[in-house]
């Protein structure tokens, strides 16, 4: 009779368990965005403090106050002869453009490596020689080219982006199990159904994190991109306010990439959870 009574207070325990498991990690979520919140605080903080006590020159470091200060200006008054959501628009629509060109070309391509190893074995070579070549060795062919308009711009950041697209869907086609593929096979699936309902789903989140990596690597090669005879952008904005020894807007075009960068990371974050919600659980 005990152990009748010990056994249903365990699985009562196990229940009551398995029931929490959603508000604990709710708890754990909130606590994790606290202490991220709190590290950025911190750093604002550090800022606020060595900047009050003038031990920087503010030519060198302005107060996060001159920043904000100068973020309204910029914002209603403009600099270079436009405003900063100006600026934003240009340097978002040359990135965006890049990104999803390299997604047609970059995502069909990955999955034809990993369909086939003959296609790997031919263009494998020629992305793993492309991978490490920094953006800017491209600059002065693609300048020689092109010229120095919006095309050149746009092919410097969707070379950054390519590769790790490709090498992404590669890995993702390669990386899904046979014996999900065996069993499909087994129960009359087809070719095609194969590839859309085992396949594809398998490499979907790799794919994803092929373009967050690359979009991160192509908003750092946005400065180098709006060097060529840009008048409009981010990078240009930051630039031409360095060489005037504008501070403060050098430092607040920095906030604008990274806020933007962090924003479009949490964007394709969410979109990994809702298109594939199985893979963080497979982790």
């Amino acid at each position: 009779m005990t152990s009748i009574i010990s056994k249903k207070n365990t699985s009562f325990t196990e229940s009551n368990a398995i029931k929490n498991k959603p508000e604990l990690k709710k708890n754990e979520k909130w606590k994790m965005l606290a202490v991220s919140l709190l590290s950025v605080g911190l750093v604002l903080l550090i800022w606020f403090i060595i900047t009050a006590l003038q031990w920087v020159s503010p030519l060198f470091l302005p107060s996060p106050q001159a920043v904000f200060h100068k973020f309204i200006e910029v914002s209603q008054q403009g600099f270079m002869k436009a405003t900063l959501w100006q600026h934003l628009a240009s340097s978002m629509s040359r990135v965006l453009i890049a990104l999803f060109a390299a997604i047609i070309v970059g995502v069909p391509i990955g999955l034809w490596m990993g369909l086939n190893k003959w296609a790997r074995a031919v263009i494998d070579p020629l992305v793993e020689l492309l991978r490490p070549i920094p953006p800017l060795a491209y600059l002065p062919l693609l300048v020689i080219w092109f010229g120095i308009g919006e095309t050149t711009k746009i092919l410097l950041i969707f070379f950054s982006i390519l590769a790790p697209v490709i090498i992404s869907s590669t890995h993702g086609v390669l990386s899904h199990q046979i014996n999900r593929e065996r069993a499909a096979l087994s129960l009359g699936a087809s070719k095609s159904q194969i590839f859309w309902h085992v396949i594809l789903p398998t490499a979907l989140p790799h794919i994803i994190t092929g373009i967050r990596i690359g979009l991160g690597v192509g908003w750092s090669t946005l400065v180098a991109a709006e060097l060529v005879a840009a008048d409009r952008g981010i990078g240009f904005m930051v630039q031409s306010a360095a060489q005037f020894l504008i501070t403060d807007t050098v430092i607040l075009g920095i906030i604008v990439i990274a806020i933007v960068a962090v924003s479009f990371e949490l964007y394709l974050r969410w979109l990994q959870k809702q298109l594939s919600p199985w893979y963080s659980k497979q982790l």
